[in-house]
């Protein structure tokens, strides 16, 4: 029957038929580069990533855009509160979630475009919109008119007139409801010129730009985490719509991910952090977790929940070493039915389990050819998860941690000796040498 996916904006679960025979396109909502990424944030793209690759599997070309907002209110607040340009803060922390995609084995995006390198689209598509009657000009800020609008609150389910605006009123703004295209420069933020006056561009407004510039004015999915269907992505329909693109043909939103019932918060010093979790959490079992529930429920997140779902990979892992077969083989068909009904991951990773099951029985018997034959299916769907512990990713990451734990249990050992035999700065020097051995370690998973 072909895929099928959850479409937000018609709450309805659609067949897919990308707009270009062969060629499905994607815009996804990247990160806002203020702090680490943190669990929450890494959901989406892992999310993602499995749709990325079960599209490349069923034989579409894949056009895939993944935005950076590296200019946006909170990159600014923090960047005037501790006195460095910006670019210092962004540029290290886009840094820190490239390292994590590639830890956690995310499929690099076709185009991956930032905002601060895509101005002039931004102020093309605001012209348009005051050429329209879309938007106006109030003392060198531009906003959206949403009354201007028909269609507005389709994607949330809200109607314009409950709304209350989702930004602080600004001067000769009309409509509370109204949203910034363009914000007018402020002692000390970063400015660019515009013919109704210096400034940066609004949240929203970069999205729009730069799906059109890469995607074009029709595209097929827009993704990004269900937090933003108000008022992000709202807006982007309205602001793209009115300017005569037809935008996305899909809306799919992953679930949130919550702690202790909270949302999680973009907060410098982060105990959920990704780098701070990837100290006692494998990159691949961190991304199990992430992909074993369905994409769209929510998730409330904790070390413990994370650990008993290692424990699951690692049996899938220990039949995959045990078996050991050359390469990956045909999926079950079972498995193609649960991946196109709308990515039923918790459906794909029961096949995952029950396959193991009857491959370990099989082994244990002493049937080789069928315990053969199940391996190579699961690997198969482990493939298309981007979970094989055969894979060059994950086979490399495997090999480097052995290696550095090899060194580092070495190194204890001959450390331990020489402090027996009072060589006391002998010591010293090979626990330095420890130190750099659980660094080595450490950055294996960052």
């Amino acid at each position: 029957m072909g895929l099928r996916l959850y479409d937000t904006f018609s709450r309805s679960v659609r067949d897919f038929s990308p707009r270009i025979p062969g060629i499905a396109s994607i815009y996804l909502c990247g990160p806002t580069v203020v702090v680490p990424p943190h669990v929450g944030q890494i959901r989406s793209q892992v999310n993602f990533d499995i749709l990325h690759r079960w599209l490349l599997y069923s034989g579409y070309r894949v056009l895939f855009c993944r935005n950076v907002t590296d200019i946006e209110d909170k990159i600014i607040s923090r960047s005037l509160s501790e006195g460095v340009h910006w670019w210092r803060i962004t540029d290290p922390v886009y840094r820190s979630f490239e390292s994590t995609y590639e830890a956690l084995g995310c499929l690099p995006p076709s185009v991956e475009p930032r905002a601060t390198g895509h101005i002039p689209e931004m102020l093309e598509l605001i012209e348009q919109l005051l050429a329209s009657g879309n938007a106006y000009t109030a003392d060198g800020d531009v906003y959206f008119s949403v009354s201007s609008f028909p269609g507005y609150g389709e994607l949330s389910g809200q109607r314009p007139s409950q709304m209350r605006g989702g930004e602080e009123p600004g001067h000769g703004k009309r409509d509370p409801r109204d949203f910034a295209l363009w914000k007018r420069g402020r002692p000390g933020e970063p400015v660019w010129h515009a013919p109704w006056g210096d400034g940066r561009p609004g949240w929203h407004l970069e999205c729009s730009a730069m799906a059109r510039k890469y995607l074009g004015a029709e595209f097929d999915i827009h993704g990004g985490g269900a937090n933003l269907i108000f008022p992000h992505h709202e807006n982007e329909i309205a602001q793209s719509r009115a300017a005569g693109d037809g935008f996305a043909r899909f809306w799919i939103h992953n679930g949130p991910v919550t702690h202790r019932g909270e949302k999680i918060r973009k907060v410098a010093k982060n105990p959920l952090a990704v780098h701070t979790l990837l100290r006692r959490i494998r990159p691949v079992e961190l991304r199990y977790y992430l992909a074993a529930a369905h994409y769209r429920s929510p998730m409330e997140f904790s070390v413990g929940a994370v650990e008993e779902s290692a424990v699951a990979y690692r049996r899938i892992e220990r039949f995959v070493h045990r078996v050991a077969v050359g390469a990956p083989g045909e999926l079950p068909p079972q498995f193609r039915e649960a991946m196109d009904h709308d990515l039923n991951l918790p459906q794909a990773v029961s096949l995952i389990h029950a396959a193991v099951n009857e491959g370990n029985a099989a082994h244990d018997s002493g049937d080789v050819l069928k315990a053969a034959r199940k391996c190579a299916e699961v690997r198969a769907m482990l493939d298309v998860l981007g979970l094989d512990p055969m894979s060059a990713h994950w086979a490399r990451e495997t090999q480097l941690r052995e290696v550095a734990g090899a060194v580092l249990g070495v190194v204890r050992n001959l450390a331990e000796a020489s402090a027996e035999r009072g060589e006391f700065e002998r010591a010293r020097i090979m626990h330095r040498q420890i130190d750099t051995a659980l660094k080595i370690r450490q950055r294996v998973t960052l």
